[in-house]
């Protein structure tokens, strides 16, 4: 299966493409298209460069012409779009970034993709699967129950809202023009790889390097978090089970606290590294102004993921945090 991965060396790109390749070489030939910003981990170019099913090739999504080109050469049987500006902060600072990359992209592929099977053979075997995020279902009270895939959409940053209008172009160009295309949402993610601007890797690097750890409002909200490698493995079973102009939620089953989450790294770091002279909890936290809009919680039912496999797809979380924390620690 020739497959296009956009956004291939961002943070679940990245873990996804090596993931392929390491487990799954003779199945897939892979393209990665990347912009190479700020945020793509450049570092994995030389070890995916040694596989001969993987080529690169640097390209923003908001080319057309370019897209194009990648279509007619490459004729793939599958579109992976994880291309996307996804740091909350920078959305509300520079949303015309968001608006370009994550909506505009999004809609270049649509349609360089509908033109693309119009003249292919392969109209009954491609799909163009969109990576979206739990943010579009918007904030949730604590006795909310869980987000459904027919939830309503109320996102709150321009973040979400531009991942939202991607998910809704997506629907379109399946009802309209017939795409063979899915949606995914996954929870928060973390794990190897992941820019030192996001909470876990923050938490990590600064208790290690005692450094105060930022912690919006009064760290009451509440986030679900999954291991990149289990939400790559459900992304897995979705290219290969899932239904075009189906949506499934990729949830973690493990709803913390901001403030819940910072004590089980910093618990976790102090057995790993019993001889490091670390802060008490207490000492590490500092409590910052909120940021605007600031969800209160996001938490989604994956029942219908469930059904598309038996195969359970999460791993023990503890564990995940621990293998987390030694890839900062010792590798990155």
């Amino acid at each position: 299966m020739k497959v296009i991965v956009t956004g291939g060396l961002g943070f679940i790109g990245c873990n996804f493409i090596k993931y392929i390749l390491q487990s799954h070489n003779e199945e897939y030939k892979i393209l990665n298209i990347d912009s190479v910003t700020y945020a793509a981990n450049q570092s994995l170019i030389p070890e995916f460069e040694r596989f001969i099913n993987y080529d690169f090739q640097k390209t923003d999504i908001t080319s057309q012409k370019e897209v194009r080109k990648i279509f007619s050469s490459f004729s793939p049987d599958l579109i992976i779009n994880f291309a996307a500006e996804s740091h909350v902060d920078n959305s509300i600072t520079k949303s015309a970034e968001f608006i370009n990359t994550n909506i505009i992209g999004t809609h270049i592929l649509l349609e360089e993709s509908r033109r693309y099977l119009e003249k292919s053979d392969k109209a009954d075997s491609f799909k163009f699967i969109q990576i979206s995020t739990d943010e579009v279902y918007g904030s949730l009270s604590i006795t909310d129950s869980s987000s459904c895939e027919n939830s309503n959409y109320k996102p709150n940053s321009p973040y979400s809202a531009s991942k939202a209008s991607a998910d809704h172009l997506t629907s379109s160009w399946f009802r309209t023009y017939g795409l063979p295309s899915i949606i995914t949402h996954s929870s928060n993610n973390f794990g190897p790889y992941q820019h030192k601007e996001k909470l876990i890797p923050k938490i990590i690097d600064n208790y290690i390097n005692n450094k105060k750890i930022p912690i919006y409002g009064d760290g009451k909200n509440i986030r679900d978090w999954i291991f990149v490698s289990d939400n790559v493995k459900a992304l897995l079973t979705i290219m290969k089970l899932g239904e075009p102009g189906e949506i499934y939620n990729i949830g973690g089953d493990n709803e913390l606290t901001n403030l819940e989450l910072v004590s089980k790294i910093c618990d976790s770091i102090k057995k790993i590294y019993p001889d490091k002279d670390l802060a008490t909890l207490s000492d590490a936290v500092e409590f910052v102004e909120d940021r605007p809009g600031h969800d209160f919680r996001y938490s989604m039912n994956s029942d219908k993921l469930n059904k598309l496999s038996n195969s359970p797809y999460l791993s023990n979380f503890e564990d995940s945090i621990v293998e987390t924390i030694k890839w900062y620690v010792e590798v990155e």
